[in-house]
């Protein structure tokens, strides 16, 4: 389990205790400095105000339990337009919607892919680039954002 995930499994019930939803952790080292990004979603949106009430309660949590070595900075944020996928049944959502997915190692030669999501099956994304169906493996997935359709194109 990576060190994003083992993160989101520990914040996800104080997110949820609070009436959000965690849809998942981004843990990025630079340098000596590092940067934890927590998404948070509910069925009403998420203004500035939820993220800072969300922030303040991680925090404290993570000041008390230290998960993290050296210096972070912590940030809550809403999915936005170009939702994040972290888990298989956030994909089940996004079916017929157009998705970036970048793997860990190339598949076929390549790590990055666009295209339609036309199903999930078991731990299988099956998505459709260009003309040609690609199936990736869940666990070969390092990022995966949904594309905005912004003014319907």
């Amino acid at each position: 389990m990576t060190k994003a995930a083992a993160l989101s499994e520990r914040l996800a019930p104080l997110v949820r205790t609070m009436g959000y939803e965690l849809l998942g952790c981004e843990y990025r080292t630079q340098g000596r400095f590092s940067v934890l990004r927590v998404y948070i979603d509910s069925e009403a949106g998420i203004t500035l105000t939820d993220c800072s009430r969300v922030s303040e309660q991680l925090s404290a949590i993570l000041d008390v339990e230290d998960p993290i070595r050296g210096r972070y900075s912590l940030e809550v944020s809403s999915p936005g337009v170009d939702r994040p996928l972290f888990e298989i049944a956030q994909y089940e959502k996004q079916i017929g919607k157009r998705l970036k997915i970048r793997t860990f190692a190339p598949i076929q030669n390549q790590r990055n892919f666009a295209g339609v999501l036309l199903r999930v099956e078991g731990s299988d994304i099956c998505l459709l680039v260009g003309a040609e169906e690609r199936t990736l493996p869940f666990s070969d997935i390092e990022k995966a954002n949904v594309v905005a359709d912004i003014g319907g194109k």
